[in-house]
């Protein structure tokens, strides 16, 4: 098992910045952005992080992001920690109206996670709030050539 971990402060600017490295991270990884796993990993990615720094915020305490690449099982894992072990996510059918303008975003991870789910945070105070996304085969990243059409490795 590969793992990527990021520490991001619980602003709408870490949240963005653990999107952008999750992406990133998928893409060195071999699933090129734009494909399918890639795109899939990022919504989920987004949607826990900004729970985190919306719902589970505390000035000067950090929230986590953790890739786990679990090939043998065909899985990426997707968690964030926040520091609020006490403020759990509602559940989907929690009573809100179609129309209201948020509630939402795990009804997207559980749309497009295989699984999800919360347990404690590890090694501190906190929860983390966890999705299994499904992959196929990783396809190698293409090497970089350069302009006179050597291969860098």
């Amino acid at each position: 098992m590969t793992t990527f971990v990021l520490r991001f402060s619980p602003t709408p600017r870490g949240a963005r910045l653990a999107r952008r490295l999750a992406s990133h991270q998928m893409d060195l990884w071999g699933w090129a952005y734009g494909s399918p796993v890639h795109d899939t990993v990022e919504l989920v990615v987004a949607e826990l992080a900004a729970n985190a720094v919306t719902h589970g915020r505390v000035p000067g305490r950090d929230a986590e992001l953790r890739l786990h690449r679990q090939d043998g099982e065909g899985l990426v894992r997707v968690e964030v920690s926040d520091v609020r072990g006490e403020r759990l996510p509602l559940p989907a059918a929690d009573g809100r109206t179609p129309l209201a303008d948020r509630g939402r975003g795990l009804v997207l991870v559980g749309a497009l996670a295989e699984e999800w789910g919360v347990t404690e945070r590890p090694g501190g105070p906190g929860k983390t709030v966890w999705a299994l996304v499904a992959t196929g085969p990783a396809l190698r990243p293409a090497p970089a050539v350069t302009p006179s059409g050597k291969v860098r490795t």
